[in-house]
């Protein structure tokens, strides 16, 4: 059984993968500024970094000895806890035209050729740590909105029902009539539902539209669930007003 990773939404975390300690040194000064940055020696080390937390994209070197950098990025493809992270192949000047083919056949989103450009490296690995971010958010927001509309347990977003009368009593009403039923006492009104219900539904509904929007792994997935809790909050809403 895999050990559980450890997931730390407010911060972001990049993996990059070389046999080359200078590269390792280069990559590290460009992107330390961005995120947190992990370093990995071979295939085996980074698989087994991938296990142990979470990384918002990983650089990965496609010449090294034993695992290379196909095969790593296969590896990581091939496993459930890791095949959403996207990956960034570096390659080297004479690039071999079957190198995109095989690259993309396993899933690797994007080539960097070395020597490469900082600003231009600086800028894609920008672009998965913001996809990554911004799904952290929607899915920590989506979070807390479920336990808003579960709290309380029973039903989501249903109260709990008032406690019915206590009927076990034979005493009669004081000053009620022997000869008649005394007239049944009314029933108090049910809680009202919160006042948070319209102002939920409008954020899930943002939160659909931005996942909607965003091409990112598993964002169409988490569209759906925040889908229904809005189709959720709508009914509660409608059954309030009834």
């Amino acid at each position: 059984m895999t050990a559980p990773r450890e997931t730390a939404p407010e911060t972001s975390s990049i993996l990059i993968v070389d046999d080359m300690e200078e590269n390792l040194v280069a990559l590290q000064a460009v992107l330390g500024s961005l995120a947190h940055v992990v370093r990995a020696r071979s295939g085996e080390e980074a698989l087994k970094a991938m296990l142990r937390q979470e990384f918002a994209v990983v650089l990965i070197d496609v010449l090294m000895p034993g695992m290379n950098g196909f095969e790593t990025a296969a590896n990581i493809k091939g496993l459930d806890q890791t095949r959403d992270v996207p990956i960034i192949l570096l390659t080297g000047a004479a690039v071999d035209p079957d190198y995109a083919y095989r690259g993309y056949t396993v899933g690797v989103a994007d080539f960097l050729i070395k020597p490469f450009d900082p600003w231009l490296l600086r800028t894609k690995v920008n672009v998965f740590l913001d996809l990554y971010r911004k799904n952290r958010q929607l899915i920590d927001q989506t979070e807390q909105l479920k336990r808003l509309l579960t709290a309380g347990g029973g039903h989501p977003g249903i109260p709990s029902a008032a406690p019915e009368a206590d009927r076990t009593s034979t005493e009669p009403p004081i000053g009620t009539d022997h000869t008649r039923p005394a007239e049944p006492a009314e029933h108090p009104a049910p809680p009202e539902q919160p006042d948070s219900l319209a102002e939920a539904a409008g954020r899930l509904a943002q939160a659909e539209i931005l996942l909607r929007d965003a091409d990112a792994p598993g964002s169409a997935d988490l569209a759906d669930r925040v889908l229904g809790l809005e189709q959720a909050v709508g009914q509660l809403m409608t059954d309030r007003e009834t």
